[in-house]
């Protein structure tokens, strides 16, 4: 696989990533539904085997659960991927998630973490969300003690806005942002993407099938079935009238994808990386035959008739 400079670190990482927030489980406030274990460690594996370079998890992902599932799948492999999690979202004893950027909070994040993973260094350490907003140059100052105790190799951030990143940006550079970007998710390429651009902050997006709707599996009934603890019950995204017009151009990107023998989810995710800002993208899987689905987006390369056909489509559809 061909690979990218991700921002200013020294790390070239592939087009695309694996992401575990799927895999987490359940009983947790933005769970999938169930997951099987072997499966979720199948999937991570075969990620890897593909080339894929670098993990992306979270320690909230199953409060705890995608990172260790992260571990004893890595385990036995020689050549390790880079691995990258995040702090700021923080649970208590009834699994009750807040928020949380005071120093004390993200090292002990930071310390469980690297327990959980089992490594002695996390490669990239990322603050999940700018929660709250009055503590962020707090939560980033700790991070840069992190990186500087050599606990974490580079930080950035997740779901941070311009004006965010600049208020950091004055206490240390910014490695990277995550932020959600699909089809159905551009508003970065307005203001976050050249900004990103401009400043050699590398760029990982995450959800660019929009959490499954645009892999070419979604259905009705399959929506209808969700199990009652898959978070995506109660997106928009998921429901009509946005469910059926979304269903629709799942339908043209299967049009444009067959030609190329591409799914899918595949000219979705591909959709994403025509963008020079990205660096890469984050795509979870939940075994290992949805991640051989999706990893011919890679090489893929949409023409730029194909991006309009697109375009047009998305501007005609419903608000």
């Amino acid at each position: 696989m061909q690979t990218r400079k991700l921002g200013n670190t020294d790390m070239y990482i592939t087009s695309i990533g694996f992401g575990s927030w799927a895999i987490g489980g359940s009983n947790w406030a933005y769970s999938w539904g169930a997951q099987d274990d072997s499966d979720a460690i199948g999937a991570i594996e075969r990620a890897v085997g593909l080339g894929i370079n670098w993990i992306d998890t979270a320690a909230v992902y199953g409060l705890g659960h995608s990172e260790e599932l992260v571990a004893k799948a890595l385990a036995g492999i020689k050549k390790k991927p880079f691995i990258f999690t995040k702090c700021s979202l923080v649970w208590n004893h009834e699994n009750q998630i807040s928020s949380s950027l005071k120093a004390d909070s993200v090292r002990r994040e930071c310390e469980e973490s690297l327990k959980r993973l089992d490594v002695d260094a996390i490669d990239l350490y990322q603050i999940h969300w700018a929660n709250p907003a009055v503590d962020i140059e707090e939560g980033w100052e700790e991070m840069v003690r992190l990186k500087e105790d050599g606990l974490v190799r580079y930080i950035g951030v997740s779901n941070f806005s311009v004006e965010q990143l600049r208020r950091i940006m004055s206490i240390a550079p910014v490695a990277s942002l995550q932020p959600p970007y699909s089809i159905l998710r551009p508003a970065i390429e307005h203001e976050l993407l050249p900004f990103c651009m401009e400043h050699n902050i590398g760029v990982i997006v995450y959800s660019p099938m929009l959490s499954g709707m645009l892999t070419g599996a979604m259905t009705l009934e399959r929506v209808a079935n969700f199990p009652l603890d898959d978070w995506r019950r109660g997106n928009k995204e998921f429901q009509e009238p946005r469910l059926s017009a979304n269903l629709a151009l799942v339908e043209l990107l299967k049009r444009i994808g067959s030609p190329h023998g591409r799914s899918a989810g595949e000219v979705a995710i591909a959709w994403t990386l025509r963008h020079p800002g990205v660096t890469g993208a984050i795509v979870g899987g939940r075994n290992a035959a949805q991640v051989e689905g999706i990893i011919g987006a890679e090489a893929f390369r949409l023409s730029q008739e194909e991006v309009a056909d697109i375009e047009r489509f998305v501007a005609d559809m419903p608000k």
